[in-house]
């Protein structure tokens, strides 16, 4: 019978061994950290992470995120052999189409959450970015659900991440504000193998990551040998005990590990190690380099073992909850709402109806009152800006939301800094978690978010982001903050619901899609872009113009003449209320307009045929698009 030593050593080699054949058999990936960093994934489910693997969403479990995406290997070969249901048989199918181990995690795919894998990761400092947004939902879900003696949110984020990761600019935004909150349930665990596709990291990453760490106020450990399990374990539990910052534990690795010729250079980085020094590699570990694909049957009982002690704890953690349920009934019933991805009954009860004015108001100014309506009935919609909510007007105003600060969890405002690109991975950290987030900042300077709400469209995340200012009318401020191409751009992005709505009742509807856009898209999840005027704009007469309500169908007939129409004017946003009053003059010209209001191009492009057609009629090949954007 093997020692926990042996098998430990087993259970190691076999990551190893497995992530070499799956690249090897695809020729195509990255087998050099799987083999580098299989300890520390072995240590971590083996003797850290709380997990079912029979029940991969449980609420009180850990949560582990592979930053560094491109090892999707090691991860895989981790969920299979602590017994989740990724068979053997996909991982032989690594990166094929249609396999649930694809190159990279992926949060979801084909519609369905993969068991395991937390968040997308692939493109570099994403991961350890989002992973801060998680451990933000902890301490908020935490602060705000807990009770003496009941702590039914307790968990931690553990993150392994590499060069690549740590040499991206959002991990240092992320990193700031993590430190800066204190986020003691995260746990970073940096791959210091030196090497990165072109060569050594020398190269061009020569500051010490330690040192920069401990100026973000964060906890520190450095373990010099990946292999060296005992001095893994002292550095994890020393990070569980830290009780005020976050910690880095900074292990030295050798990328490709055993292979005599590749180990410790960037031929291990991004390709296949080729059949001799895969063969020469399972040498060395003692394997038979002529069998592939080997899951050794101690390392099988294994499997089971862990199948039951994740089994037991969430166990424990149920006889728990249901005590607290029997306490605590109604704040049991919100867990399990946020659990489930709902709503509470009558959540958009208080969205108020804006009477017809000429003056108006500008749609950041409605939009603000109607996010803090929702919010007085939907707790967990919770978020802020990139330092200038008071321009986006995204403060929530109730008495007890607060600012979110270090040792101020439970409050609902959150101060993102100037950091768009954290603050949109942050916000999708929040809503793998369950909460209901909102990011905000200038439409121009969605940009700098691009990535992270590229992941939200992805992973298919409820993110709602909030970008004013939303015109090349600004003038004073000058071309560098006027947008021209950022509407275009983010509709070009799939599955991104964009919503420009025309006046206060459209905001107001654009909200209402936005907390609930599967219910206007035929099932389909993802986030939405609200975009949103700096200036007033009149709020239409809802007794001569079409009901507000037309924005959920993405495109409606705001005005029309006495007939078919002769020409169509089809506007969004601030442009709307131009063809209104260019309707006006066409009728005293005799010519029969139809005014368009077309908010959401995607909402629109997702109705029926039918519906299409009769908002733009085929026979009408008069149509003039008006969009100063």
């Amino acid at each position: 019978m093997a020692s926990e030593t042996d098998l430990d050593q087993l259970c190691i080699d076999t990551i190893r061994t497995l992530s070499m054949d799956a690249v090897q058999k695809a020729n195509s990936g990255h087998p050099g950290t799987p083999m580098a960093l299989a300890p520390v994934a072995h240590l971590l489910f083996d003797r850290f992470l709380r997990f079912n693997p029979a029940n991969p969403g449980w609420l009180g479990r850990d949560r582990f995120v592979l930053s560094c995406g491109h090892a999707s290997m090691l991860l895989y070969a981790a969920l299979h052999l602590n017994g989740y249901e990724l068979p053997l048989a996909e991982i032989e199918r690594f990166r094929q189409l249609g396999s649930q181990c694809p190159g990279h995690p992926e949060h979801v795919s084909g519609g369905r959450v993969m068991p395991g894998v937390e968040t997308t990761t692939g493109p570099l400092g994403q991961g350890v970015a989002t992973s801060v947004g998680m451990a933000i939902a902890e301490r908020w879900l935490a602060a705000r659900y807990n009770r003496p003696g009941l702590p039914i949110i307790d968990y931690n984020v553990f993150v392994l991440c590499s060069d690549g990761d740590l040499m991206e600019g959002v991990s240092s935004e992320a990193a700031s504000i993590a430190g800066h909150l204190g986020l003691s349930n995260l746990i970073w665990i940096y791959d210091d193998n030196r090497i990165t596709i072109e060569g050594k990291t020398s190269l061009a990453f020569s500051e010490d990551v330690a040192a920069r760490f401990r100026g973000q106020e964060w906890h520190v450990e450095r373990v010099e040998d990946a292999n060296d399990l005992a001095a893994l374990d002292r550095a994890l539990r020393s990070a569980l005990a830290e009780e005020a910052r976050p910690s880095l534990i900074v292990v030295r690795s050798h990328i490709a590990y055993g292979a005599p010729k590749k180990q410790d250079t960037a031929a291990a980085h991004g390709e296949p190690l080729g059949e001799d020094e895969v063969r020469a590699a399972k040498l060395h570990y003692g394997w038979d380099p002529d069998k592939h694909f080997v899951v050794p049957d101690p390392v099988k009982q294994r499997i089971a073992r862990a199948r039951e002690r994740g089994a037991e704890r969430e166990s424990a953690w149920n006889e728990r909850f249901a005590a607290y349920r029997a306490a605590h009934g109604e704040l049991a019933a919100e867990l399990r709402l946020i659990d489930d991805g709902r709503l509470p009954e009558g959540w958009d009860r208080d969205v108020p109806a804006f009477p017809a004015d000429a003056k108006g108001l500008a749609t950041r100014e409605s939009s603000g009152k109607v996010l803090n309506a929702i919010a007085a009935h939907v707790p967990w919609l919770i978020g802020g800006a990139a330092d200038l909510a008071p321009s986006t007007k995204t403060r929530l105003t109730a008495a007890d939301a607060g600012d979110f600060e270090s040792g101020s969890y439970r409050a609902s405002n959150f101060h993102f800094g100037i950091r768009e690109h954290a603050m949109a991975a942050i916000s999708n950290g929040l809503a793998v978690s369950g909460l209901r987030p909102f990011a905000s900042t200038f439409l121009i300077f969605s940009d700098y978010a691009r990535p992270g709400i590229r992941l939200s469209a992805l992973m298919e995340q409820p993110v709602i982001y909030v970008f004013t200012h939303d015109s090349i009318g600004l003038g004073e401020d000058g071309p560098t903050h006027q947008p021209i191409e950022h509407l275009a751009a983010l509709r070009a992005m799939p599955h991104l619901v964009v919503i420009r709505p025309a006046d206060a009742n459209e905001t107001a509807e654009a909200w209402k899609v936005a907390l609930d856009v599967a219910a206007h898209s035929g099932g389909q999840r993802g986030p939405v872009a609200l975009v949103l005027t700096r200036q007033a704009v009149p709020t239409l007469d809802r007794k001569r113009c079409a009901s507000a309500t037309g924005l959920t169908r993405g495109a409606y007939v705001l005005l029309d003449g006495d007939g078919p129409p002769e020409v169509i004017l089809m506007a969004t946003g601030s442009e709307v209320q131009l063809c209104v009053a260019a309707h006006d003059e066409l009728k005293a010209a005799g010519i029969r307009a139809r005014i368009v209001s077309m908010p959401s191009w995607e909402l629109f492009e997702r109705q029926p045929r039918e519906y299409r057609e009769a908002v733009l009629p085929p026979s009408c090949g008069a149509r003039v698009g008006v969009e100063m954007a």
